[in-house]
């Protein structure tokens, strides 16, 4: 493990912060943290992910050599941190949506029935019936 604050406080302090940040944007990019659109938990999940996959590596499976320490690589978490809380604050639920009013068809009596149509040109009455 490459977290000592004895040899290098610096670089482990980088390495803490790394995990840190990747681990709370992860948790802002779940669905229990509500009123946040589905594009900023993506990407909370995203960078949340990467954060804290560079600093595991970092702290146990890097042996050594260079590395560049970006300081900037935390205003990222910081905004999406920021975006978020401020997006639950100001959040605002829809307005209820009065339920749909309509009146239900009349029941009453069956319409009367009158002749059928006659269909085509009348037929004369058979013989021997009375019209």
């Amino acid at each position: 493990m490459n977290i000592d604050f004895d040899a290098h406080p610096g670089f482990s302090t980088y390495v803490l912060l790394l995990m840190f940040s990747g681990v709370v944007m992860m948790v802002l990019a779940t669905p229990a943290v509500k009123r946040t659109t589905i594009g900023y938990r993506v990407l909370n999940g995203i960078a949340g992910a990467g954060f804290f996959g560079y600093g595991f590596y970092l702290a146990f499976i890097f042996d050594g050599g260079t590395y560049l320490i970006f300081f900037k690589a935390f205003i990222l978490p910081v905004l999406l941190i920021a975006r978020t809380i401020r997006g639950m604050a100001t959040y605002r639920p829809p307005a209820p949506v009065a339920p749909a009013t309509y009146a239900p068809p009349a029941y009453g009596p069956p319409p009367a029935y009158g002749p059928p149509p006659v269909y085509g040109r009348p037929q004369p009455a058979p013989e021997g019936t009375q019209p």
